[in-house]
């Protein structure tokens, strides 16, 4: 039987990524918290905490996370089921891509956030790489690209974002004054939103099935990212949600018109009986099948 005391200090050190700040939230002394910890790893036999800077959960440490989340939403559940909720609002750990935050993710749960006493608690990352954290036992639920679920889990499709490489007129007045090439396309400057992004790899090969290798900047920010390519020194690639208004207006030009990468998103979630993480899916489904692009895909199920 676990200590749910010692759970929480292991937990709480990870989150806040340190002792100290542990400490401060749940208001004892560091040492207490570090005791703590360690009376946990003997009770399991397992090193569940690898002392970096910051500290960082072993495969064990991420198992024991896992369940003491799961356990937090069930609770949480319960005591809003007898009316004796722990706070005004609880918390709920989702994982993100940037571009879905930047564009249809925010409509599609407004009135679920407006309406119920939750606080989302994002964590934002590639598309392919959010359902990571949902394995680790970081979040509740993720949305990606990926579309297998994981053992414990179930999955739907939320719906697809599609992608064109689009630059300012005067950038592509400068770099493809005779329409796109591998070779012109080799040497004009990209941006790509950081070393995982390999959407353009994805739109180069199957426009010129050879793979161009142009030289890179690099921008993290998926709200600044139109910006960026609007000042003409580089193109990029933008969600339709993004681009649409800008290419209307003339802003930017589709580089590649007859060339799009289309990323199917899926909604991930752990398999556990709680209502609100239920009632949170089912509304993050209805809004971004209203908000995205109405691209077909598989519906997948549990």
């Amino acid at each position: 039987m676990l200590d749910y005391r010692q759970v929480e200090a292991f937990a709480a050190v990870v989150e806040e990524g340190g002792f100290e700040k542990a400490a401060k939230r749940l208001h004892l002394t560091q040492s207490a918290v570090s005791q703590r910890v360690k009376l946990l790893e003997e009770n399991t036999g397992r090193i569940l905490l690898v002392r970096t800077s910051p500290p960082r959960p072993t495969d064990s440490g991420q198992a024991v996370l896992r369940h003491y989340r799961q356990v937090l939403r069930l609770e949480d559940d319960l005591s809003c089921g007898i009316g004796e909720r722990r706070g005004p609002f609880t918390s709920l750990p989702v994982a993100v891509n940037a571009d879905s935050i930047a564009t249809w993710f925010h409509p599609a749960v407004r009135t679920f956030m407006q309406t119920r006493p939750v606080l989302l608690d994002l964590r934002v990352e590639d598309q392919d790489k959010t359902h990571t954290l949902l394995r680790d036992g970081d979040v509740l639920g993720c949305v990606s690209s990926r579309a297998e679920p994981f053992q414990g889990c179930r999955v739907s499709y939320l719906g697809t974002m599609r992608y064109r490489l689009v630059g300012a007129p005067e950038y592509r007045d400068r770099w493809f004054p005779d329409g796109p090439s591998f070779e012109s396309a080799n040497m004009a400057p990209v941006l790509i939103f950081n070393r995982h992004d390999t959407l353009h790899e994805q739109l180069f090969a199957r426009a010129f099935k050879t793979q161009p290798t142009p030289p890179a900047a690099y921008a993290p920010s998926a709200s600044k990212f139109p910006e960026f390519i609007a000042a003409g020194t580089v193109s990029g690639m933008i969600p339709d949600e993004q681009s649409r208004p800008l290419l209307a207006s003339g802003v930017l030009v589709d580089l590649l018109p007859t060339v799009t990468v289309d990323v199917a998103l899926h909604w991930h979630c752990w398999n556990i009986d709680s209502p609100l993480l239920e009632d949170f899916g089912r509304e993050l489904l209805a809004g971004a099948r209203r908000e995205m692009e109405g691209i077909p895909g598989p519906q997948m199920g549990s």
